[in-house]
């Protein structure tokens, strides 16, 4: 009883049965002897070495040692249960005891050990397999004759009496074993084909990890540099307040010396005065008339100024006064405008290190029902404008390209439009050497232009004749367009509130490239700026 109880714990993982000299690896799985050195044979081209049950790894083969507890519980345990029947597949004709089988016998049906298959008759039509408790499996459900055949018609086994004379008589039938071959080869070959797109997963999920990886470092950098750009702002703002605020301070400290002054001035005039006042009151108290009329009579001219030295006074002070000034608000608002003016510029410069692209239209490339305005402005007309012929004019579609070309660096160019809805029009890139005829030279229909087009408010982007439709409908009538030569990216953007970015095309690029822009339409322009 303790055996069935204890069975899966006394059961080799392996041959699942009960184990047979146990040993214990690293990790603390038990199994047969023989049972794990097999599997470390299998493993030795491997140069590593695993558990069948944990997967865990070993550099070297291991030695695993004899597990003695184990074994004296096993022992115990089959010595108290002689009887008790296990599983596995052992011998028919072993009653006493249980003996594993070696051979199973498909005309006997029966499995046979090592004792039993030296007596067993060596008859053809006694065939032997491996162990097996489904011999009945083996033979033919109608026949009971053991399916020596493959009907490749109807995809089955069959028996001898079934190919001769049964349901599959006349059918093309093979030996079990050349259709099994034949099985084994399409397996193969499906499981190279397997093996080949499992190979074409991994690749595309390490591509995916490494796109992961950019990504992920491509928008660490990005933190950075924003982090850094509005660090320093920060640091040019608080340096703008100290500056405007210092001046504040000063121009206030300077009124206020210069009232101090006044007031201290003014101070002293008042004592004179209080001085003056107290000499006359004491002689308006004298009774002596003598001694007043001498007094008035020696300083009657110190009691009081002329009134013109007091209009001189007062003009004085008056002027001191004006010209004392006071904070001038006016100074501090431009030089805030300046300060704002100077960083917002050092922004723009730091921010990502783009040029605003001065553009200007070649008169040479222009289509012929196509006007150009101030080298900046396109237009399109019904009638020709008489553009004179030269090699680099666009003869078939409504296009023309900028005078300059990028070849490095970092780039942006914006544009606006005035088109009614039916406006049909595209801005984008091209090499120098696009075709300038046919509809090869049709912007974005070939491998030397890039375009972002917008015909009936429907938005794409075209390249290489793959026109790709964008889900947003544009509401804005200014975009920007940016290149950036050396990583081979040309962005598209809708500079509405918030900037929506529409598009990124990536190429190596090979070649310098124009700006290039198509339109066609009455009453559409396109102006860059």
């Amino acid at each position: 009883m303790a055996t069935v109880i204890l069975r899966d714990e006394l059961s080799c993982s392996i041959c699942l049965n009960i184990y047979s000299d146990p040993v214990t690896l690293r990790c603390g799985h038990n199994f047969c002897r023989g049972c794990i050195n097999r599997v470390l044979d299998t493993q030795d081209g491997a140069g590593v070495y695993s558990c069948p049950d944990c997967r865990e790894d070993f550099l070297e083969r291991p030695t695993p040692p004899r597990n003695i507890t184990l074994s004296n519980i096993i022992e115990r345990c089959i010595s108290s249960s002689p009887t008790e029947k296990v599983e596995g597949i052992y011998c028919t004709y072993c009653v006493s005891s249980p003996v594993a089988a070696v051979r199973s016998c498909l005309h006997c049906e029966a499995s046979l050990c090592d004792q039993h298959l030296k007596a067993h008759s060596k008859s053809p039509e006694h065939v032997l397999s491996q162990p097996s408790n489904s011999l009945q499996s083996r033979k033919c459900s109608i026949h009971k004759k053991i399916l020596e055949y493959y009907c490749t018609q109807d995809a089955l086994c069959i028996c001898v009496t079934c190919c001769l004379a049964g349901d599959h008589k006349g059918h093309k039938v093979e030996q079990l074993i050349e259709a099994s071959n034949k099985k084994k080869e399409t397996l193969k070959t499906i499981l190279a084909k397997l093996l080949a797109k499992r190979a074409e997963v991994e690749d595309r999920v390490q591509s995916l990890d490494q796109r992961r990886r950019e990504e992920h470092e491509r928008a660490s950098r990005t933190t950075e540099t924003v982090s850094a750009l509005f660090g320093d702002i920060r640091r040019q703002l608080e340096d703008l307040e100290r500056r405007i605020l210092a001046e504040i301070s000063e121009q206030e400290e300077k009124v206020s010396d210069s009232v101090s002054a006044l007031i201290q001035k003014l101070a002293i005039k008042k004592d004179e005065l209080s001085g003056k006042m107290s000499h006359i009151e004491r002689l308006c108290d004298m009774t002596d008339p003598l001694t007043v009329l001498k007094e008035e009579e020696s300083g009657r001219d110190d009691f009081c100024d002329t009134e013109e030295a007091d209009n001189v006074e007062r003009q004085a002070y008056n002027d001191k006064v004006q010209n004392m000034g006071g904070v001038d608000e006016g100074l501090m608002k431009v030089t805030l405008h300046a300060g704002l003016a100077d960083i917002i510029s050092s922004v723009k410069v730091g921010a990502d290190e783009e040029k605003p692209s001065d553009i200007a239209l070649d008169a040479n490339t222009v289509y012929h029902q196509v006007s150009i305005n101030s080298y900046k402005s396109i237009t399109w007309n019904s009638s020709s404008y008489g553009w004179p012929a030269t090699p680099e004019r666009f003869q078939t579609y409504p296009q023309v390209l900028s005078t300059r070309t990028y070849s490095s660096g970092k780039h942006f160019l914006d544009w606006e439009l005035y088109s009614p809805s039916s406006g049909d029009w595209g801005v984008g890139m091209c090499y120098p050497t696009i075709d300038r005829s046919g509809d090869s030279s049709y912007l974005g229909f070939n491998t030397k232009s890039w375009c972002l087009h917008v015909y009936n408010g429907q938005c794409s982007v075209i390249h290489d004749s793959s026109r790709v439709y964008l889900p947003h409908v544009p509401k804005s009538q200014r975009f920007r367009m940016c290149l950036d030569y050396e990583a081979g990216r040309l962005s598209f953007y809708e500079l509405c509130d918030p900037i929506r970015h529409l598009h990124t095309f990536t190429s190596t690029f090979t070649e310098p490239l124009h700006v290039a822009c198509y339109l066609w339409g009455h009453y559409i322009s396109v102006t860059f700026k």
